[in-house]
Formats: C-alpha cells, sequence, structure tokens
C-alpha cells in the first residue's frame, strides 16, 4: 500500500509539473510573438464553447478570459459604467450596434487582419447597421421560436400556431421566457399585429395590456438556459432561442420547435472591438481565428444557432443540418424580422418593461 501511495504521489508530482510546463510554453509562445498573454472576451452566456479558447491558447498561448452577459442592455451598461478598457471582443446583437456607435463605445475594425471574413455568407455582410462591416464581423445569427412540450399540450388539448394562443388559461405557469425586454414586448407587439420595431408609444402601451394577460402563465424569466425548464418538463412552452430549442428537442423526444404565423424575432449577433481594448490586434486575431471553417464547424456542434460561415456549412453534421431549430427554414428566414435600433422610442419599452416585471 505504501509503495503504491508513494507511486500515486509522485504521479501527481509529474502531471502537476507538465501542466505548469505546458502553461508557460503557451506564455512563451505569445511573448516570442509579440503578443499579450491574455485578451477579455464579453459575451452572451452558452455562446462559445471552452474548447474554442484552448484551441486559441494553443496556437496563439494567448489566454481567453470570457465574462458574460444575458441582454444587450445589460453589456451596454457594463461598458459605459466600467469603461470600455474592460474588454477586448464584445458580441453585441445589430439593433444594438448603432447606439453603441454613438456613444463611442467601439471603434473600427482592421479589416486586413480579417482574413478569413470571405468565409461569412454575403448576406450577412454589408448591413444597415453597419454598412462595409467597419465596425463589426458576424458571428452567429439566432431567431426566436416557440418550443413546445407536444405531449404536455395534447393533455392540455391546446395547439399554438399564434403567440396569441399562449394567453390560453391552460397554460397557466406553463411558459418560460427570456429576460429580455424587446424580445417580450415584441411577441406582443406582433400578437396584435404591429412590428417588433414600433416607436409608437400608444401600440407600445398595448402591448403592456397584452402582456399582463399573459403574466399568469409565465413560470420564469430564464435567458442563460431556458431549455432547462423544457428538458425537466416543467414547463409546456418556451420562447427560445433557436439553438436552445435544438438542443432541447436532443434531449427530450417531446419537445418540437413551432414557427408561428406572425413573423418571428432575428438578431444577427457580431464580434465589435469596444473603443478602450488594451489589446486591439490580439482581439483582431481571435476574430480571425474563430471564423476558420472548422472553428465555426466546432462552435456550431455544441451551441447551434444559425451559422453565417458558408465556409463551415459542408462540415456540419447530421444532427445540425436536420434540425429545423439550428437549420432555419428559409421561408422562415425569409419572414422573419430583424431587432433593429428604435432611437429615444427605448424609453416607452423601458417604462413597459420595469412595470410588468414589478
Amino acid at each position: 500500500m505504501k509503495k503504491i501511495r508513494n507511486m500515486i504521489i509522485f504521479s501527481s508530482i509529474i502531471t502537476l509539473l507538465l501542466t505548469a510546463f505546458t502553461g508557460c510554453g503557451s506564455q512563451d509562445k505569445a511573448t516570442k510573438n509579440g503578443y499579450a498573454k491574455e485578451i477579455h472576451l464579453y459575451n452572451w452566456t452558452e455562446y462559445m464553447p471552452d474548447s474554442v479558447f484552448k484551441e486559441f491558447e494553443k496556437e496563439y498561448g494567448i489566454k481567453v478570459i470570457q465574462s458574460t452577459y444575458s441582454s444587450n442592455e445589460e453589456m451596454m451598461a457594463k461598458l459605459i459604467a466600467g469603461g470600455t478598457s474592460q474588454y477586448d471582443v464584445a458580441v453585441p446583437s445589430n439593433y444594438i450596434i448603432k447606439a453603441l456607435n454613438d456613444k463611442k463605445l467601439i471603434q473600427p475594425i482592421d479589416k486586413s487582419s480579417i482574413k478569413n471574413l470571405s468565409n461569412i455568407n454575403g448576406d450577412f455582410l454589408n448591413q444597415s447597421f453597419d454598412k462595409g462591416n467597419k465596425y463589426t464581423v458576424p458571428y452567429m445569427m439566432s431567431m426566436s421560436v416557440l418550443a413546445v412540450n407536444k405531449k404536455k399540450l395534447s393533455q392540455l388539448g391546446i395547439t399554438i400556431n399564434s403567440y396569441n394562443d399562449l394567453l390560453n388559461p391552460k397554460l397557466k405557469e406553463s411558459i418560460v421566457l427570456p429576460d429580455d425586454q424587446r424580445e417580450c414586448i415584441g411577441i406582443a407587439l406582433k400578437a396584435l399585429g404591429y412590428t417588433e420595431n414600433e416607436t409608437d408609444q400608444a401600440k407600445i402601451d398595448q402591448a403592456m395590456q397584452w402582456l399582463n394577460k399573459l403574466k399568469p402563465n409565465i413560470k420564469a424569466y430564464d435567458s442563460d438556459s431556458p431549455k432547462t425548464l423544457l428538458i425537466s418538463n416543467e414547463v409546456s412552452v418556451g420562447l427560445v432561442w433557436n439553438a436552445e430549442a435544438a438542443l432541447a428537442m436532443k434531449q427530450n423526444k417531446d419537445i418540437q420547435v413551432i414557427f408561428p404565423k406572425e413573423p418571428s424575432s432575428m438578431s444577427l449577433d457580431s464580434f465589435v472591438i469596444p473603443a478602450g481594448s488594451k489589446h486591439k490586434k490580439e482581439a483582431e486575431l481571435f476574430i480571425n481565428f474563430v471564423l476558420q471553417p472548422k472553428i465555426s464547424k466546432m462552435i456550431s456542434d455544441v451551441y447551434p444557432y444559425a451559422n453565417p460561415n458558408k465556409a463551415a456549412k459542408s462540415l456540419l453534421g447530421k444532427d445540425y443540418i436536420n434540425n429545423p431549430a439550428s437549420n432555419l427554414p428559409e421561408s422562415e428566414i425569409k419572414k422573419g424580422e430583424f431587432l433593429q435600433d428604435i432611437g429615444t422610442s427605448v424609453k416607452y419599452y423601458d417604462s413597459v418593461w420595469t412595470k410588468f416585471k414589478n
């Protein structure tokens, strides 16, 4: 026993030494190439696997330290309150890019350093919120979908084809929504026949009345992992981002995705570099690294959002291609509506959301 114990101790010491030497090797690689030893990424929760960071550190010796947020508004507030030097890369949605730029929170990207930008489908480039992609590089597109438990709905005798069907009293405390004001107020506006980018205060106030009717049916607000409540059969319906639906479907055979008759909400999330980034060169190196087809595939394998990387499409497996929640139908994308910047009308949304949540 003593011999075995000594062998275990010796083995543990060797493992620790090897780990330490490996870490030193990575740092030496960064120093040798004139890179900083770490960069700070500010990203959505559950949006990029750790395996990507490990591959990046292995190749360049640069460690990625990730912090996460649950909404665009939270992200922008943090950049304003704490300063833009906290992070080197962030991943905001399209509708908030103009506000970030107007407040001088982001800086231009040197596209000559992003050679892999050519891998992005041209349909996702040169969008109205950033003509010429001066400040943004597309990462992933998401669509808000309805993920439903078909078995539970069958037991309740419910069919869902519209956001208005969510008001059914049989769904009491059986819906999970994202903790996101634009998404939640957006479905109310669309249920009323308006656009989710409405700027008319009277119409936005009507959305408040619709949400109040929905309130008894809401069990939880969860932007981080709403699929959890679906997988565990704790809710019957979830308004979730498409990748959450795809993952829930893989783990619970009773979950299916539904595209309502109203347009679905879409967001194009892009890489940006905060204005005060201390490591712009390394940030651009990281962005270019992520746009490699094999790395893009690695991300979609874990978080199956709509992938704008055309070079990665041929690498994606059947689980992605055959799942309508990940490989979104073209008809739904065409019907969908991108969230847009609503300027000063955001104050009406803020007011409605505050009253609704309290």
